[in-house]
This record gives structure tokens, C-alpha cells and sequence, in this order.
């Protein structure tokens, strides 16, 4: 999801380089306004820089939804009275394997929408499989019996479904309101 940032990113840390040559050639012709604006130029593509290389890093681990494609293959096979084994297959060939408590599977997914603002700077849907739990078909259960869940995503220096649940200013460019989740039974042997 990241690469085409990355260009991006350098572009602006390049513009910022030339902005900072041109206010210390200007500093030496002795133009104090040059430098001013060379450098005020200068640090706003620094900043653009830093902020396009921040996203960049923010998408690492997400995968393009723009068609139909396999998020995981999932087998579960019951270890005993509401316990299973999940291993579930991601789309880069490796396995985890969990062992859970409940009746089903619960497999969730975050997913980042962007606007059409962001679709011009070959951002997309993206999603990236958050955890995975146990799930009782009964409330009653599901309220009092032991709980499982594991993180499927990686942790991240840069959280963009948080980051845009938390400041609605992003609204325009990027919709992180929702997820995603599938059930699967756990009763029998599945895949």
C-alpha cells in the first residue's frame, strides 16, 4: 500500500534540500528576504515530507481492497466443549495458529476508506486483519465463560484507524468508522 508515497515523500525532501540551498545562496548575496522564504519554503516541504513518510508507515501491513481477494484461508478444528484450534493462513503464505474458547470464530478487520481527494495520490480501501477471538452463540456465555482473543495486526508506531477515529478533522480524506468481522462455526472440523 505504501510505495507510492514513498516517491512522494521524496519529492518533498528533495524540494526542501533545493529550498535550502537557495536561501544559503541567498544569504551569501546578502538578501534577507530570499532566506526568509527559502527557508519558510524550505521547512514546509520538510514537513510535508515528514507527514507523507508518517502515512507511509501508518499503511505498512495493509492490503489494497480493490477487488475481490483472499484475506486468510481459516481452519478450526474442536479441541473439546467450546475449545478450538484456529490456524489461519495469510495471503503472504504464513500460519498462526491459536487456541480459542467459545462456539464460533470471530475474525475482525480494520478498514481504512479513503476519499476521493486521497484516490488521486493512489491511496485506496485497504484492510488489515485486527484479531481474532472466541465466540459463545449463547449470551449467557458469552457474558460469564472465559474469553479469548488475539492481535492478528502488528503493533505500530503509526496508527491511522486510531488516528482517524480520533480527529474527526481527517473526515475529508480518510473514513476509518467502520470495520469488518466473519463468523465461523466451531462445532465440526472446517476450512
Amino acid at each position: 500500500m505504501s510505495p507510492p508515497l514513498v516517491p512522494l515523500a521524496a519529492v518533498f525532501a528533495g524540494l526542501a534540500a533545493a529550498f535550502v540551498l537557495l536561501g544559503a545562496r541567498a544569504a551569501r548575496r546578502a538578501r534577507p528576504l530570499r532566506v526568509v522564504a527559502s527557508g519558510t519554503l524550505g521547512l514546509l516541504c520538510l514537513a510535508l515530507a515528514g507527514l507523507v513518510a508518517a502515512l507511509s508507515a501508518g499503511l505498512h501491513g495493509y492490503r489494497a481492497l480493490v477487488r475481490e481477494e483472499l484475506a486468510a484461508v481459516v481452519w478450526v478444528q474442536p479441541r473439546g466443549a467450546q475449545r478450538f484450534l484456529a490456524t489461519i493462513e495469510l495471503p503472504d503464505g504464513s500460519l498462526r495458529r491459536f487456541q480459542l474458547r467459545g462456539d464460533e470464530l470471530y475474525l475482525d478487520a480494520h478498514i481504512l476508506k479513503w476519499k476521493p481527494a486521497a484516490n488521486l495520490l493512489g491511496l485506496h480501501t485497504a484492510y488489515e486483519l485486527d484479531r481474532v477471538a472466541g465466540r459463545y452463540a449463547a449470551l449467557a456465555d458469552e457474558r460469564d465463560a472465559a474469553r479469548t482473543v488475539h492481535a492478528l495486526g502488528p503493533s505500530r508506531r503509526v496508527d491511522l484507524f486510531g488516528l482517524a477515529r480520533r480527529l474527526p478533522q481527517l473526515g475529508w480524506l480518510l473514513d476509518a468508522e467502520y470495520g469488518s468481522a466473519t463468523f465461523i462455526m466451531a462445532d465440526r472440523p472446517a476450512r
